[in-house]
Parts: structure tokens; sequence; C-alpha cells
């Protein structure tokens, strides 16, 4: 590869809903010069991803080049992570439904043994003053 003097930036994909294109977002730490706090900036580009291979959360360099479109002034070179979901975070949509179908029903009978106890209780001391 030959030697170029363009820019390049290293950023996390936000977004991949556009045909060959991705939006990347870029997070700079500065100081401020006064108060000597850091102050994450933020700034987002639209970048070409011809294979369309970059996917949410992926870690990628893009490479300065010519206008592509209205927006875009940036092409994905490499990806330098893949983000990937742990099968243990992902949940099958039943289960989840099943575990909230539970959890009703144990309020549900929670709630109705609260009432039956709170009658007892009412009819207990009515009793206890009478003798």
């Amino acid at each position: 590869m030959r030697e170029t003097k363009r820019q390049s930036i290293i950023g996390t994909v936000i977004s991949d809903r556009m045909d060959k294109t991705v939006v990347v977002q870029v997070e700079t730490l500065k100081q401020h010069p006064k108060y000597k706090k850091y102050i994450r900036n933020r700034k987002n580009y639209k970048a070409h991803d011809e294979e369309n291979g970059c996917e949410l959360g992926d870690v990628v360099r893009c490479m300065e080049t010519r206008p592509i479109s209205k927006e875009k002034r940036w092409r994905v070179i490499e990806v330098i992570r893949k983000h990937y979901v742990s099968t243990l975070e992902v949940e099958d949509p039943d289960v989840i439904k099943q575990k909230k179908e539970k959890k009703i029903e144990e309020d549900k009978s929670g709630q109705a043994e609260a009432v039956v106890a709170e009658a007892e209780e009412e009819e207990k001391p009515e009793t206890g003053e009478g003798q």
C-alpha cells in the first residue's frame, strides 16, 4: 500500500441501517485549559462500507477520501474489533414471557394472602376484647 497523507480515525459503529454506509462515532478527551477537567468530545462521521461487513458496536478504522455523497467523506479500511453478543446475554422471548407471567401470579397470590391475613387480624382483636 502506498504512503498517503490522508487522515485516519478510529471509532465505534453506532448505526449500520443504511446500505453501504455506517455511522462511526469518534470520542476524544481534551483537558479544559483553566479547570483541568477532561472533557469528552464525541463526533459522528458517515463512512463508506463497501462490503456491508460492519455491525453495531464494531471498532473500525476509517480513512479520509474524496466526497462520495453529500455527507460521506470517509471510507472504512478495517474492522479492528468485532462486537459480539454473549449467548448468556440473549434470552429466548418465550422464557422472558414465562418469567413475567410467573411473577404476576406470585404477586396476585401474595396480595390475596395479605388480604386474608388482614381480615383474620381484624376479627381477632374483636374477639379478644370481649373476653
